[in-house]
């Protein structure tokens, strides 16, 4: 065995008769537990949270989403449909028609989205999951779905027989505007349903079906705003990019879900960076008592240190001894508190002991990537935190 690991082993696991040390010791130790603890479960509730976060944005966001390089619709050819419906890396798509109008209801007016979609649409997204008043809409109806925020402001109600959901789109031209017909293209809606995702997207969104935005915007049959796609989880974002290059000739503009929520996610991992500096420098603090505790340890055994030198050890060696210890504390240290913080993790998973409302549980997430990152970074600390005490070792000690 290696002499100096013998001796710190010893050191580690035996009593100083200085009942302050071992204190200052065993301190330095639970401090070593917590932190590496804490970290953890930080980094787990930012994961759940994160999770939390982004299924309300991705429920309603396809894998990917083409839209036009100019302007606000582009031309799906034959060809170009047959190539889509023909790969196997795309499992749907739906093709949508969509822009920003003018609601009116029973005399109140609301300008958002009109969101025309075809039938495959609740193939490609989540959305009709979110659906918690009425169905979804049928084919080839007037029916809507409106967005929970857009009802509320218009007082709307569901199946109002007697009061119609008018959508009012402007008619390119120009001249002077004589009455709403000549300056709008005006059509009654049915509202049959009501979503509730977000707030942005409760207050953006009215959705009918794909031929009654198309006779509102006056759009030709193969026109279209946008197509959704749905991919195949197996095949990776570049390879899909790759093929709806090659189909569509670089004359559109793709965009992942990432993309689509970029100021989001940019959000989010500005918070997950924040949390993670923080908690490291917590983690630095604990480690620097580490470091206090052995240098305690170095002068409490200055007697030792000259008998280890008088038999033969060089400083290197002794220095060893109280660098070996330092790391010993830390890595006990580190399996404790990951054990205690994974333990916390699946209690909250399994039991929902920390409640946001009284059904929904505080999110955590349990990711070995976060266990990972715990190690990483203490692992790192502890040898530098142990490497500057045992510096101590020197001639000067044995003075």
């Amino acid at each position: 065995m290696y002499f100096p690991f013998y001796i710190a082993r010893r050191y580690a696991v035996s009593l100083s008769k200085n009942s302050a040390i071992n204190i200052i010791t065993i301190i330095s130790s639970v401090a070593i537990v917590a932190s590496a603890m804490s970290l953890f479960v930080f980094l787990s509730i930012f994961s759940g949270l994160r999770d939390f976060t982004l299924s309300y944005s991705n429920s309603s966001d396809p894998d990917f989403k083409i839209t036009a390089k100019t302007g606000k619709s582009f031309v799906l050819n034959k060809e170009e449909e047959v190539k889509l419906k023909s790969t196997k890396k795309i499992i749907r798509f739906s093709k949508i028609i969509e822009d920003r109008v003018l609601f009116k209801y029973n005399n109140k007016e609301q300008i958002a989205s009109i969101k025309g979609v075809d039938s495959f649409y609740v193939n490609v997204t989540k959305i009709n999951n979110y659906v918690y008043v009425g169905n979804w809409i049928a084919s080839n109806t007037k029916e809507a779905i409106v967005g929970s925020e857009i009802a509320r402001k218009l007082s709307l109600g569901l199946f109002d027989y007697q009061h119609s959901l008018e959508v009012f789109s402007p008619k390119p031209g120009s001249g002077l505007i004589e009455s709403n017909e000549s300056a709008f293209n005006i059509i009654g809606l049915q509202p049959v349903g009501m979503f509730n995702i977000n707030e942005d997207i409760d207050n953006k969104y009215v959705f009918c079906d794909i031929e009654i935005a198309r006779k509102l915007f006056g759009f030709k049959q193969n026109q279209i705003s946008s197509i959704e796609i749905k991919k195949d989880s197996i095949v990776s974002d570049e390879v899909i990019i790759a093929e709806l290059q090659n189909i569509f000739k670089n004359k559109v503009e793709i965009r992942t879900k990432v993309q689509l929520n970029d100021s989001l996610y940019k959000m989010l991992n500005s918070e997950n960076l924040f949390i993670y500096l923080f908690s490291t420098l917590v983690v630095i603090l604990t480690l620097f008592c580490l470091a206090g505790a052995i240098v305690m340890i170095i002068i409490d055994k200055k007697e030792n240190i000259n008998t280890l030198y008088n038999i033969g050890l060089t400083f290197k060696e002794i220095r060893n001894v109280f660098f070996i210890q330092g790391v010993m504390i830390t890595v006990i240290g580190l399996l404790f508190g990951i054990l205690l913080g994974c333990l916390l993790v699946v209690l909250q998973q399994q039991f929902s002991i920390l409640m946001i409302t009284a059904t929904i549980a505080y999110p955590v997430k349990f990711d070995i990537l976060n266990i990972l990152l715990v190690i990483g970074t203490i692992i790192p600390l502890g040898l530098l935190s142990s490497w500057i005490a045992s510096g101590r070792v020197n001639k000067e000690i044995l003075k």
